[in-house]
């Protein structure tokens, strides 16, 4: 087993500037659920100071099981579409908004590889979750190239653009 030399490095500092400004602005709590990122993009959110005034945290859930008990994953989502999955990463978002009582909350998971991939379902395959509170929820689909590294990477990074771009109106 080769083990990963490289944590999640250099988010888009731009991105995380924009995600404050958007935050501080509105009033809106932001949390994060992450699976195959571990907990990746709560670090990018925090390298920023003053974080604290509108993060309020993540969840890892990198088991299906952590998932249904965390963040409200029902088991029929699991069994008929798997975890990475629009319809897993939408239950996540939403049950992440509650568990963690905030106005908006980004979900991730995916297949960073080596294994574990399959035809309809390719190592890099990451599908992002995005709930906000008085909203419908979306769902985002992604085909990363490259190792481990360099999948979480692309999906924090992909995180962020969305979480960019987020409307917050009405959300609190």
């Amino acid at each position: 087993m080769q083990r990963g030399h490289n944590t999640l490095s250099n988010p888009d500092h731009a991105l995380l500037l924009q995600i404050a400004d958007l935050f501080n602005g509105s009033g809106a709590k932001l949390g994060v659920v992450e699976s195959c990122t571990g907990g990746g993009l709560g670090s990018a959110l925090t390298s920023i100071a003053g974080s604290s005034d509108w993060f309020e945290g993540g969840l890892i859930t990198y088991s299906n099981r952590v998932k249904m008990k965390s963040v409200y994953v029902r088991e029929s989502t699991l069994e008929q579409f798997g975890a990475v999955s629009e319809e897993c990463v939408k239950e996540m978002a939403n049950g992440g908004m509650i568990a963690l009582g905030v106005d908006c909350c980004l979900s991730i998971s995916g297949i960073a590889g080596p294994g574990g991939g399959s035809a309809d379902k390719p190592v890099g395959t990451v599908w992002l979750g995005l709930a906000v509170r008085h909203k419908s929820i979306e769902a985002f689909h992604h085909v990363f190239e490259g190792d481990r590294d360099a999948v979480r990477n692309q999906a924090v990074q992909a995180g962020l653009a969305i979480l960019s771009k987020v409307s917050l109106k009405k959300a609190v």
